[in-house]
């Protein structure tokens, strides 16, 4: 029976993708609440809505009362929007449209080692979000938004930057890692590196205007052709997913880029210590598919920061589901 459910485990992404979706979530609140109000309220078909909630309820994703309403679950609160600790953004990002004609070549993706994306859309993942797919890549941005904002602080409390004058956050999305460094080191100054297209949307805090702009530039640019930023910590979280030699070429440019006595902290998921090995492991064939990258594991991410000339000094938990690998540049 286990491996019956395991087979129909597409219904049940796809069963969490359309209740994110439909905002059933978002309409119900902390009474219980008729499936025909809930239908009327999010706009569906009342016994079409029942049996998606009723599969979802089986996972423990909302709950039937025995009088056939619905409430919540801790799992289901996580799929409101305005949850503090809410996975809507994710969850639809694991399901949008290019993952279900991804998933079936994932035999492919095993037998080469390549993704598969280049081959279905005809070029690189990321350059088919953005020119073909712009509301899936709006997704993207929402999810790592949303990831960002709940592990920044964690990161910021963690690290002692105290002797430093400057940080870069290297592929730091919207910057939301170096405004909380920035608020925690009031002398610091900190530099957001990303793509254009990224940094655009930087945090309002980090541009002109802000409260944090004179201590903040912002600096579009590929991590992996260069790094034009000198600092004295570079802080490099949740990048290092792509194919080996993207990661090797990000990791000698920020050597490159800072020289001897620099620190450097790479944050990760790792596969091989974290209690969220099957969402782990799920996001690591993903990645084959979509970029040909790879989650590390604590020996291949040791690995990879000293083929590129890192010293690692400290392996930290950030949170349950983070990693800090404190370096340097020798010499």
């Amino acid at each position: 029976m286990r491996l019956r459910e395991l087979v129909f485990g597409a219904a049940v992404s796809a069963a969490v993708r359309a209740a994110a979706r439909l905002g059933v979530a978002d309409a119900l609140d902390d009474s219980p609440m008729a499936v025909e109000d809930l239908a009327a309220a999010v706009k569906t078909e009342p016994k079409p809505l029942r049996r998606l909630l009723r599969a979802l309820s089986c996972y423990g994703v909302f709950a039937e009362g025995p009088d056939g309403t619905f409430t919540h679950t801790d799992m289901s609160r996580q799929l409101r929007e305005d949850a503090p600790d809410s996975l809507r953004a994710i969850a639809l990002w694991c399901t949008e449209p290019w993952t279900w004609d991804a998933w079936p070549r994932l035999d492919e993706a095993v037998r080469t080692g390549k993704n598969v994306v280049e081959d279905l859309y005809g070029k690189e993942f990321f350059t088919y979000l953005n020119e073909d797919a712009p509301e899936s890549a709006d997704v993207f941005n929402r999810a790592m938004t949303r990831s960002s904002e709940q592990s920044a602080r964690e990161v910021a409390a963690l690290l002692d930057l105290s002797g430093a004058k400057s940080v870069a956050d290297v592929g730091g999305g919207q910057g939301h890692v170096v405004a909380c460094l920035l608020d925690k080191y009031p002398r610091m100054q900190g530099t957001l590196l990303d793509l254009p297209r990224v940094v655009e949307n930087a945090l309002p805090r980090l541009r002109e205007g802000g409260d944090l702009a004179d201590r903040a530039r912002i600096v579009p640019g590929d991590v992996r052709e260069a790094i034009p930023v000198e600092a004295d910590v570079y802080v490099i979280k949740n990048i290092l997913e792509w194919d080996d030699e993207s990661t090797a070429r990000t990791l000698r440019n920020v050597v490159e880029a800072g020289g001897p006595g620099t620190r450097v902290i790479v944050i990760e998921n790792l596969v091989d210590d974290t209690p969220s090995m099957r969402f782990s492991t799920a996001m690591d064939l993903l990645l084959l598919l979509n970029v040909g990258g790879a989650k590390h594991t604590t020996d291949s991410m040791v690995s990879r920061l000293g083929a590129a000339g890192l010293l690692v000094d400290e392996i930290r938990p950030v949170n349950p589901y983070l990693h800090a690998f404190e370096c340097h540049v020798p010499g």
